[in-house]
């Protein structure tokens, strides 16, 4: 195996827009909260986003503010604050760090932006069991530690193929949410406005789609590591001219590396498909070992979760239902197949990482025999580690480099 060497990371320009606007992002939040100026609704991160802002809610996402906890790795010091409340080790590690941080008064946004000191007060809580169960727990506690309002989405589980039914299901629900927002915000409903927003969410998910698809060009401009952080504004902003703007910013600049023949990784010799959850703490680190090992983990089902493009605004109930509903994670195992051996044909895939996260079942793709189906029908190999998104006490950092490198040697084997 070739010798490591340690190697430089490239920086992407536009990080540094992507960081002013996630700070003007939960600025203004923050202002929302402490004045009541606008009214504040916590969303899930696929949820119907774009009913709330249409509706003239700020939207804050939870899910964000969990992956942050992960990312500073304050995550394992707060979930036991939450196990202690009765929620058990086992289930969603978003859930227990971020209710358990909240209880002892802790957020990774003091530190990040000077003058915030909590979360916002939520007007209303919105979920959607289209990610997992989990969300509507999470944010039935904060409901009650608020006193606020909750309303949710029930969507289907193990879609092979998205029905008819499926979708009027999931519009009717999601109409059915207008009357009761309507009374939160004191904004009567516009369907104009609504499809505005969803005009904007569409425009950010193409952008977002032909940033992470600049990915298959050899050698790839992006890391998947990259595209956990450059991923905020989609899932915060959509819905925004702000997002769109961003992504217009990114994508020169990633076109301009891919006419320039200027790789993410020096000298790429193996291409890595990621599936399933990041580890939030290990993010730096393990983007370090795949760069010195002169491999690329370019592409991702993770970062491709806001991808929406069955966003019609001309037929924005069905359209956002059909879009929610098409989502990786609700998928059948078969459907979930066939979307990965497409992204290894589209992003010339040497081999697949499956992140097998102790806490996020949902998310975790390789317990039930995918990997060697996906080998026996693609040949591309695949690994398996063990660990977390944000407990970090379920990864072995030893036993993970040491697979990982195994890993790339067999690649060079063949």
């Amino acid at each position: 195996m070739a010798e490591k060497r340690k190697v430089t990371r490239k920086k992407i320009e536009a990080t540094n827009e992507m960081k002013q606007f996630m700070a003007d992002y939960y600025y203004e939040l923050d202002h929302a909260a402490k004045t009541g100026e606008k009214k504040v609704a916590w969303c899930s991160s696929v949820g119907p986003a774009e009913i709330l802002r249409a509706l003239g809610f700020l939207v804050y996402f939870p899910e964000t503010h969990s992956a942050m906890l992960g990312a500073t790795r304050m995550a394992m010091d707060y979930i036991p604050h939450a196990n202690a409340l009765g929620y058990t080790p086992e289930i969603c590690s978003y859930l227990t760090a971020d209710i358990g941080a909240f209880t002892q008064g802790v957020t990774p946004l003091s530190k990040a932006y000077e003058g915030i000191e909590s979360v916002p007060k939520p007007d209303v809580l919105v979920f959607n069991t289209n990610q997992c169960r989990d969300v509507q727990d999470w944010f039935s506690w904060y409901s009650r530690e608020f006193q606020a309002p909750i309303v949710g989405i029930h969507t289907h589980r193990g879609v092979m193929d998205v029905t008819e039914s499926h979708i009027s299901s999931i519009a009717n629900q999601m109409e059915n949410m207008i009357e009761p927002l309507e009374k939160i915000s004191g904004i009567r409903f516009s369907m104009d406005e609504l499809k505005r927003v969803l005009a904007l969410s569409r425009e950010c998910s193409d952008l977002w789609k032909e940033v992470l698809d600049t990915a298959a060009a050899i050698p790839s401009p992006l890391t998947f590591f990259d595209g956990t952080t450059l991923m905020g504004p989609a899932v915060v902003g959509r819905g925004t001219q702000q997002a769109v703007d961003f992504y217009r910013v990114l994508l020169a600049e990633l076109e301009e590396r891919v006419e320039n023949d200027d790789g993410a990784v020096e000298g790429e010799r193996y291409r890595i498909y990621w599936e399933g959850m990041p580890i939030w703490g290990r993010l730096r680190a393990h983007s370090e070992l795949f760069a010195e090992l002169k491999t690329c983990v370019l592409a991702s089902t993770y970062c491709n979760s806001w991808i929406f493009s069955d966003f019609d605004p001309e037929d924005p109930f069905n359209s956002m239902a059909k879009a929610y509903t098409e989502l990786f994670i609700v998928r059948s195992d078969e459907a979930k197949e066939k979307y990965i051996t497409r992204m290894i044909e589209f992003f010339k895939v040497d081999g697949i990482v499956f992140h097998d996260a102790r806490t996020c079942p949902n998310n975790s793709n390789c317990r039930y025999g995918m990997p060697q189906r996906l080998e026996v029908k693609t040949g591309v190999p695949a690994l398996v580690i063990n660990g977390d998104l944000n407990d970090l006490r379920c990864l072995s950092d030893e036993q993970t480099n040491t697979n990982i490198e195994a890993f790339i040697e067999q690649l060079e084997e063949q």
